[in-house]
C-alpha cells in the first residue's frame, strides 16, 4: 500500500486550514487518513506549522512519500533533517548522540531565525501605524487651517454688521 503525507484541507472557504497526514494514495484529499502527525495555518504571519517531528520520522522511514508542499513543511520543520541523520546512525557514520546534538543545534539556529523575522514584521506593524498615524496628524491640521480662515472671516462679517 504506497502512503503519501500530504496536507488534508479544512477551515472554512477563503481561510485554508490544513492537517499534515499519513494517507493511502488511492484515498480522496479530505477522506480517510492512516495517522494524523501535524497541523498547519498558512493564515498567520509566519504561518503556524504544529509537527510531531517523530511520527513524521517513522512514516518517512517506512517509506511514505511527501507531497511537494508536505516536503517543504517537514524540511521547515527538521523532520528531512532528521530522517537523514537517523540514516547516518543506521549505517554507523556517527553516534545517536551526535545526530541528535547536530539535530538540536539546527533547531536553535531555526528558531533564532524565525524570532528574527518575528520581530522584523512587528517592527514594520509599528512603523506603518506610526506612518499612518503622523499623516492623519498632518490631514487634521490642514483640516484645521482651513477652517480657521473661514471662521475668522465670519467674525469680522458679523463684527461689521454690527
Amino acid at each position: 500500500m504506497p502512503v503519501k503525507i500530504r496536507l488534508q484541507r479544512h477551515g472554512k472557504k477563503g481561510k485554508p486550514y490544513y492537517w499534515i497526514v499519513a494517507a493511502d494514495a488511492r484515498a480522496k484529499r479530505d477522506g480517510k487518513y492512516l495517522e494524523k502527525i501535524g497541523a498547519y495555518n498558512p493564515n498567520t504571519n509566519p504561518a503556524t506549522i504544529d509537527l510531531d517531528v517523530d511520527g513524521a520520522v517513522k512514516w518517512l522511514q517506512n517509506g511514505a512519500q511527501p507531497t511537494d508542499t508536505a516536503r517543504a513543511i517537514l524540511s521547515y520543520k527538521g523532520a528531512l533533517l532528521k530522517n537523514h541523520l537517523a540514516g547516518g546512525v543506521r549505517k554507523g557514520a556517527l553516534t545517536e548522540e551526535q545526530a541528535e546534538e547536530k539535530f538540536n543545534a539546527w533547531l536553535e539556529e531555526k528558531a533564532g531565525k524565525v524570532d528574527a523575522k518575528k520581530e522584523n514584521l512587528a517592527k514594520a506593524e509599528a512603523d506603518a501605524k506610526a506612518k499612518a498615524f503622523e499623516a492623519e496628524k498632518a490631514a487634521n491640521e490642514a483640516r484645521i487651517a482651513a477652517a480657521a480662515p473661514v471662521v475668522e472671516e465670519e467674525a469680522e462679517a458679523s463684527n461689521e454688521e454690527e
